[in-house]
């Protein structure tokens, strides 16, 4: 029978005012690292792949690109949960502080990238993968060291901070991927080794093990059957989205609908199996809290409604809007990461306020008012043309900022406050991998939408903008053709799309004045605009429904409830809260 561990130091003085701000302070700065490498490639990947001798343009070349973009999180997302649980029985700090390590070796591997062309490719991806393994063991218990290291009357507060790390760091690894690759691609890695090894330091001397540990046999077909699952639906998400026979993407390629299918019935064994197991990594008995479920499913119809949203927007601002004011395509991506920095500041204001109120008021009224607020959110920016003002598009992704920090704040708090002591860790993963899946589905999903309405839409809007050229029938078919993925990348990677893709002969017979306006930066971004804004559109209004229903499963979480540790070490409710949970498994959990 597994024996509950409390640590020495839980009944001691690191319980008190000074060590939960140390706690805070260096999961805050893990967080913020991990969530930067999330994003810093996105800016910086035209002088990686120059530093590396590849054309990210030639053929065959979309899908190295998706995974150094992808595979970080990919790698993530598949092992949040089971880091978690054996967290729960090893210690939580102690698999931290090994997340510190991890991530600043794959740092180090990344930023001495040895292979050139497609062997430099498959390396920067495996390395990325073991930064995303450092980052799974970081993000899987930063909300279970805070949780256990904060009074339940302070952890919204503590969560909110330790979340806006999160956001300030996926946004500020757009802005710091374009200076350092400025600099020198090697730097856009070594950025993160002196933070790694001030973070393995500190973490090791100052943080302590003061939650409960409870060590258990692993889960191991529980463990396979997830990871294995969610590694096939993953994997099949990422690679429908490049090219397949003569269609602009591959969900019609048998391997991809297999994929889908393997994934789907290796998830549902994974269920079937964790609840027969005496000892399961996936604890399916906290979805009989209420808290706990009804938090978990907002959180993940959050992400997926919001997930691709900022790179729509990157897309929107580097594709379309920046060539429309005559900004060169080579100057967009530093400048589209600098315009949506408007979000993450209302994410930085709403965030610590909500969770700091939810702490007295619970979570049901921030998280429902800011899921409601992203739908606004999400509606306003449908009502914009493709050149719009931007004060009010500034003005209208602050709010969506400020909706997604109400929600996220006192959402994790509800979830985390809702479990027993000795299971916060599981907890914390699962949270972190409904979050996780949710903004890889949800890319997926706006990717899907917007090249399929790009491939119907974009050739006849080519074959238009080109007829007052006076360009022979052939060629204006040719140059209609462009692939819409490529083309969307190719904007992405600061190229002039036409440019890139269009044969260099084939611009070279043109008269100067011909290929000067098709090289002109407003001339694709002219023509690109009116599908893309209509697909664009078509993926806000999903995001609209999602976050609504998002909305409606955070306002059945009932009234706030925390599972606290009483002075015997049995959990029992927090005095005055209304309980919102049946008993877990037995233990006393709820009246």
């Amino acid at each position: 029978m597994a024996q509950t561990v409390r640590s020495a130091e839980h009944r001691g003085p690191l319980r008190g005012v000074a060590y939960k701000w140390v706690a805070l302070s260096n999961t805050t700065l893990g967080v913020l690292m991990a969530s930067i490498n999330a994003t810093i490639v996105m800016i910086s990947l035209p002088m990686i792949f120059r530093g590396i001798d590849v054309n990210p343009m030639a053929p065959g070349q979309t899908g190295m690109l998706l995974w150094v973009l992808m595979g970080y999180q990919l790698a993530t997302t598949i092992l949040l949960v089971t880091f978690g649980r054996i967290s729960d029985g090893y210690g939580r700090v102690r698999l931290y502080n090994l997340g510190f390590v991890i991530f600043t070796l794959g740092s180090i591997l990344a930023s001495l990238t040895w292979g050139r062309g497609a062997a430099g490719e498959i390396q920067l991806i495996a390395f990325r993968m073991i930064q995303g393994i450092g980052g799974a063991f970081l993000f899987a218990n930063s909300a279970a060291i805070l949780t256990d290291a904060f009074p339940p009357d302070q952890r919204g507060l503590a969560l909110g901070i330790n979340q806006i790390a999160g956001t300030v760091g996926s946004i500020a690894g757009l802005v710091l991927g374009g200076v350092l690759a400025a600099v020198n691609w090697r730097w856009v890695f070594l950025v993160s080794v002196p933070i790694g090894l001030a973070g393995t330091v500190w973490a090791y001397v100052a943080l302590r093990e003061i939650g409960e540990r409870k060590p258990q046999p692993l889960d191991l077909w529980g463990n396979v059957t997830f990871a294995a699952g969610l590694t096939a639906i993953l994997v099949a998400l990422t690679e429908g989205l490049m090219p397949y026979g003569g269609a602009s993407m591959g969900w019609g390629n048998p391997l991809i609908r297999a994929g889908l299918a393997a994934g789907v019935l290796l998830l549902a064994l994974f269920v079937w199996i964790e609840g027969r197991v005496p000892h399961p990594m996936f604890r399916l008995d906290l979805f009989r809290n209420r808290a706990f479920a009804a938090g978990n499913v907002s959180g993940f119809l959050a992400s997926l409604a919001r997930g691709g949203l900022q790179f729509m927007l990157i897309i929107w601002l580097q594709g379309v809007w920046l060539p429309l004011h005559g900004v060169p395509f080579d100057q967009t991506p530093l400048r589209a990461g600098i315009d949506t920095i408007p979000m993450m500041l209302g994410f930085v204001l709403a965030g610590p306020l909500s969770g700091a109120l939810s702490d007295r008021h619970g979570a049901r009224l921030f998280a429902t008012g800011g899921m409601l607020l992203s739908a606004l959110g999400f509606w306003l920016l449908t009502t914009l043309p493709a050149d719009f003002s931007y004060p009010l598009f500034a003005f209208y992704i602050f709010l969506m900022g400020v909706g997604m920090g109400l929600f996220a704040s006192p959402n994790s708090s509800s979830i985390m406050n809702a479990v027993p002591p000795e299971h916060r860790g599981v907890a914390s993963g699962m949270r972190s991998t409904f979050q996780n899946a949710g903004q890889m589905m949800s890319m997926a999903v706006f990717f899907t939408i917007v090249i399929s309405g790009l491939s119907v839409h974009l050739p006849a809007a080519m074959a238009e903008g080109l007829r007052p050229l006076h360009l022979a029938g052939p060629l204006v078919a040719q140059m209609a053709g462009i692939p819409p993925l490529a083309a969307i990348f190719s904007a992405i990677l600061g190229y002039n799309p036409l440019g890139m893709l269009l044969p260099a002969a084939l611009l070279g017979a043109l008269p100067q004045e011909v290929a000067r306006t098709l090289l002109s930066e407003r001339f694709f971004a002219h023509l690109v605009a009116p599908p893309f804004l209509t697909s664009l559109r078509a993926a806000f209004a999903i995001s609209i429904g999602l976050s609504l229903v998002a909305a409606v499963a955070s306002l059945l979480r009932g009234e706030r409830y925390v599972w606290e540790e009483a002075g015997s070490g049995e959990p029992a409710p927090l005095a005055g809260a209304t309980p919102a949970a049946e008993p877990l498994g037995g233990e006393q959990g709820a009246p």
